[in-house]
């Protein structure tokens, strides 16, 4: 069996996650598609980069990270219906996106939660990460690294982020003395909030992997606004370092997350304690890649 992963080369995290396959999974895949048993389509979207005639003759795999139902348009719906034609199992990363999916095809479709590779996400010294990002040594920093601005007008939030989520509850604690830390890309919409809040921030577009890491590690809490994910990676990697974390109910958060730090809409002024923090480790651990691989690899050894 050799699999060919199709990432869509948009330096984010499915490309990530298809370079991490390759790195932990080498003697069962291929860079060279026509060479490959299984086309996995990670980046369900691109599906029309492969020739039809390909997708036909091989067995194919595509991974659905989420579904905002209020963007399920009749030309969505239209153009799902067009893959699925190619398309023999279906992967999804949490029960919720299982629901959308399992009513728009009768193929099957499997639950599997994303990996993290705990070589690359590990803690690191608080004070010495904060020196090392030019943050300040004595705020209560809070992270979000995850981008929250539609790319349309880069001025529209985008909601299934929850970023307005986000804003609402930074407001509500900005007596204290915050400061937050921006990750990823089109954060205009927190940024322009944080600034009419005169809250301060850092922004850090695009980091790569071992200044994120630093961004992680000079947490005192992280946050996940989100109304519609996937995992995010961010619950993996933030438990696996043991920084706090606190989200709404989303994707694979109930499988990370203490129940007490999830929320419905981030309401509450709440901090994890350290039982929250070590059984978030806990449970993301189970998620580590050379553990968890396993579980793909059966999922691939099941296509018939």
């Amino acid at each position: 069996m050799k699999i060919y992963c199709l990432s869509p080369e948009e330096n984010w995290i499915c490309d990530r996650i298809a370079a991490e396959w390759y790195e932990n999974c080498s003697q069962i895949s291929t860079k060279i598609i026509q060479d490959a048993d299984i086309i996995w389509l990670l980046a369900g979207w691109c599906w029309n980069q492969v020739h039809p005639q390909i997708l036909i003759n091989k067995k194919v795999v595509v991974t659905v990270h989420h579904i905002v139902p209020d963007k399920l348009t009749p030309q969505k719906r239209q153009e799902f219906l067009i893959r699925d034609q190619f398309v023999d199992c279906y992967h999804v990363p949490n029960e919720k996106t299982f629901n959308i999916v399992s009513k728009l095809t009768k193929k099957p479709i499997r639950v599997i939660g994303y990996w993290f590779d705990n070589k690359k996400w590990f803690k690191e010294d608080k004070e010495a990460c904060r020196k090392n990002l030019g943050l300040p040594e004595n705020d209560f920093i809070i992270g979000s690294f995850q981008r929250d601005t539609e790319g349309g007008d880069l001025k529209t939030p985008k909601l299934e982020k929850g970023p307005d989520l986000l804003c609402d509850y930074i407001s509500k604690i900005s007596d204290k003395n915050i400061h937050i830390l921006l990750g990823g890309w089109r954060r205009q919409y927190v940024i322009s909030r944080l600034e009419d809040l005169k809250i301060d921030y850092t922004y850090f577009e695009l980091a790569d992997l071992d200044k994120l890491r630093q961004m992680y590690c000079a947490l005192d809490l992280y946050i996940i606004s989100s109304r519609h994910e996937g995992g995010p990676q961010s619950v993996l990697e933030a438990s696996g370092m043991r920084i706090p974390a606190i989200s709404t109910n989303v994707g694979m958060v109930p499988k990370i997350l203490h129940k007490d730090c999830i929320f419905s809409d981030l309401e509450n002024n709440f901090y994890p304690s350290i039982s929250n923090i070590e059984h978030a480790y806990e449970q993301a651990i189970k998620f580590e890649i050379r553990l968890h691989k396993q579980n793909y690899i059966k999922m691939f050894n099941d296509i018939k």
